[in-house]
């Protein structure tokens, strides 16, 4: 049987760091996985920009509560749910994700969680697991799923290069430079072309 896992910000939803980068004027919180590849070096230095500038878990659910899924995202999610199973696989956190996940019809997702402190401060973040969508491909290989695996960023290599079989979505150029042997697809309709193909459908 195949299933299909997929990350999330940059392929169905919108940057949150991004965005919150954007409306508090932080540039230094633009930085993403596209960016820095360690998490735990760009994760340390997001909360130590908080902290800096006092912004709060408030602050980033006001950003979150205006954001909506990137154009078309829904529709191929919908479509990929009435073929196939989906697990999508984040390294964003709970507290982030539960409203953004109410526009994409709740699927299913895995992800992280956050240590917050009774004043609203963001003071830790918790790793479900290390390299845990490297190793969500390689719990469910271990259950006989045959995996499909993509995404958009250096936190994504690991669970496509784990996967039966793996792709970029709409990748930035370093990305596709420092990994030329994945295959690409740019935008939804050569996702859904990549996908039946892969699904034999």
């Amino acid at each position: 049987m195949k299933i299909l896992v997929a990350d999330v910000e940059g392929v169905f939803l919108p940057e949150i760091w991004i965005n919150v980068a954007k409306k508090t004027g932080i540039e230094e919180l633009k930085l993403t996985t596209r960016d820095i590849s360690d998490y735990n070096v760009l994760m340390k230095k997001r909360l130590s920009l908080l902290k800096k500038n006092n912004l709060k878990i408030q602050d980033i659910k006001n950003v979150i509560a205006t954001l909506e899924p990137l154009e078309g995202a829904l529709d191929i999610l919908n479509w990929i749910r009435e073929n196939s199973q989906i697990i999508l696989l984040s390294d964003t956190f709970e507290e982030f994700a539960k409203p953004l996940m109410a526009k994409l019809n709740y699927p299913t997702l895995l992800c992280h969680n956050l240590t917050i402190d009774k004043n609203g401060n963001i003071t830790d973040y918790n790793l479900r697991i290390e390299n845990q969508k490297k190793e969500a491909v390689k719990a469910l290989k271990a259950m006989n799923y045959h995996v499909i695996a993509f995404g958009d960023s250096y936190n994504d290599i690991g669970m496509i290069q784990e996967a039966d079989q793996g792709f970029f979505f709409s990748p930035p150029e370093s990305v596709i430079r420092d990994f030329p042997d994945i295959p690409v697809t740019r935008n939804y309709p050569e996702l859904k072309t990549m996908i039946t193909s892969l699904l034999d459908i």
